[in-house]
């Protein structure tokens, strides 16, 4: 194994390839001198070659140095969205990287993420090797990751907004699930029902039974293989979601 994937220290997988592997290489060219390029280019031989026994088990798990990378990559591509890299996004970035990862792999994923910033990436290609390789709940994180990045600068502009919802469409995301997790970073009338994916006039029973489909498909469980250090996102979106409960119950008082 090359020094690359021992710094990410679960790995990679399918994110050698593609465009996600082609915007790493891009990033790394930057600042050869602290990773072994040469490394990285055996790699992605090495992972080229496994490719057709790769596509024909497809692994229902997402290793966490692939989260990661995928992260880096939408991340860059929805920080340019309005036109301009807010230094609050990037602090907001640069937080999350040191909440989820420690300080040392932090940096190092914040210097690789600067330089994939300076990249043209086609987001429906990027979007399209994630979804093929990705679980749905996986796929929901990222999204969830994006908005907190598009609330960092504590604006959220049409643009950032667009941007995030085409992703959501590469990665079959609907549009219910968009407007769930839109809706958790927004304290507006009615925001609460988004986010359950439930109308106002829904009835008690139905509010229920929408909770606890929202919990199943939520449980932050379902991205234990990601690692601890991808599970705190998890937890908060999972917490959105019973808070929007209990609000609508007091409310309703049942």
């Amino acid at each position: 194994m090359g020094s690359f994937t021992k710094w990410l220290g679960a790995g990679l997988g399918f994110t050698l390839g593609g465009p996600i592997g082609a915007a790493i290489g891009f990033a790394l060219g930057s600042f050869v001198d602290k990773f072994e390029i040469d490394d990285f280019k055996q790699e992605q031989i090495d992972y080229d070659r496994e490719q057709p026994r790769r596509t024909a088990q497809r692994q229902s798990n997402t290793q966490s140095g692939d989260f990661e990378m995928s992260l880096l990559v939408l991340a860059s591509i929805v920080i340019k969205a309005d036109g301009k890299v807010d230094q609050r996004e990037l602090n907001f970035v640069r937080s999350q990287f040191l909440s989820m990862y420690g300080k040392e792999r932090a940096n190092n994923a914040f210097k690789l993420f600067k330089g994939v910033v300076k990249k043209e990436v086609s987001a429906r290609q990027v979007c399209i090797q994630i979804r093929e390789h990705m679980s749905h709940a996986s796929r929901l994180q990222l999204l969830h990751f994006l908005f907190g990045i598009a609330k960092a600068d504590e604006f959220v502009s049409q643009k950032e907004i667009e941007e995030i919802k085409k992703i959501a469409g590469y990665l079959y995301i609907n549009q219910n699930d968009f407007e769930s997790i839109k809706a958790m970073f927004y304290d507006a009338s009615g925001n609460a029902y988004k986010i359950l994916e439930v109308d106002k006039s829904a009835s008690n029973d139905e509010i229920k039974t929408a909770y606890r489909k929202l919990v199943k498909k939520y449980h932050p469980d379902k991205l234990r293989d990601l690692g601890e250090e991808h599970l705190q996102g998890a937890k908060e979106k999972f917490q959105s979601i019973q808070d929007a409960y209990e609000k609508i119950k007091n409310e309703r008082d049942f």
